[in-house]
């Protein structure tokens, strides 16, 4: 094969690709090690049952105490309770005393009838997520309702090898499929 026939600009092309999907899946090979360490400081924040105050509490799945105030009516979305049963989590929005907001998950029922609950004090375990940022599962439940599945961090999506694997066999389809294109390009 003669570096002549070889179309230049086009080669560039692919090899730039190519080494950009290498560099994407070594980046979700870190982004991997990164989700595992976070999963790792979850677990270990579950692990933990110190009662964190509510301005006090850092990390997600660690357990927290607030008093709810000026809570928004209780709705109910699906949910699972503590044996894995499909059903209704009842979740409010409130102010928290002592600033901030959270989404409180009360409880669990297979209902989705309303439940009442004026606000108060909830001792649970904290997710980041929510509609109010913060998430907190109730336990022991309010409102006269079952616990809820308890919240867990390795339930966590990590795909991040799959996607990694992605991105090589995108580089080398890329490289193969260039190849025997040059290679019939030079042959013909």
């Amino acid at each position: 094969m003669s570096l002549r026939r070889l179309p230049i600009v086009p080669t560039l092309l692919v090899l730039a690709a190519a080494g950009y999907m290498i560099h994407l899946g070594l980046w979700q090979l870190d982004r991997l090690r990164q989700k595992e360490a976070m999963i790792a400081r979850f677990t270990a924040a579950q692990a933990d049952q110190t009662v964190h105050l509510w301005g006090a509490a850092g990390i997600p799945y660690s357990r927290v105490r607030l008093t709810c105030a000026n809570g928004s009516a209780p709705a109910a979305v699906a949910g699972q309770n503590a044996a894995r049963q499909a059903g209704w989590a009842h979740l409010v929005i409130c102010d928290v005393v002592g600033g901030g907001r959270a989404e409180i998950v009360l409880g669990w029922s297979q209902r989705p009838e309303g439940v009442a609950w004026s606000g108060g004090v909830v001792t649970g375990t904290r997710i980041d997520r929510g509609q109010a940022g913060v998430r907190v599962i109730a336990d022991p439940p309010l409102a006269g309702l079952q616990a809820n599945a308890r919240p867990d961090p390795r339930d966590l999506p990590n795909n991040h090898l799959s996607y990694a694997v992605q991105w090589f066999l995108f580089a080398a389809t890329a490289l193969v499929i260039y190849g025997l294109a040059v290679r019939k390009r030079i042959k013909g």
